[in-house]
């Protein structure tokens, strides 16, 4: 991963770390179940974009590179590896 996408994620989970900090402040204040519960979903979606670029980067890197010049066992290898990545992060 590249030193700038890098520091980008790190940001972000930065922040992310904030909120989740922020959500369990929430929770032992007693605070109406619908707000956390509101502040969840914005902590899902922040994680999802982190998914999201990982997920980006690595196409563009690891698997260009393989689907460029790896034989065809490897480039099923990473078809395969982000099929499973896929399933694991839908859920």
């Amino acid at each position: 991963m590249d030193p700038q996408r890098s520091e980008e994620l790190l940001g972000r989970l930065k922040r992310l770390e904030g909120r989740v900090q922020g959500i369990q402040r929430m929770v032992r204040e007693g605070r109406y179940c619908i707000d956390i519960l509101t502040q969840l979903g914005a902590a899902r979606g922040a994680l999802q974009e982190v998914e999201l670029i990982l997920l980006e980067g690595h196409l563009r890197t690891c698997v260009a590179e393989v689907m460029k010049g790896g034989s065809p066992a490897e480039r099923a290898r990473k078809i395969d590896e982000i099929l499973a990545v896929l399933g694991r992060v839908q859920r």
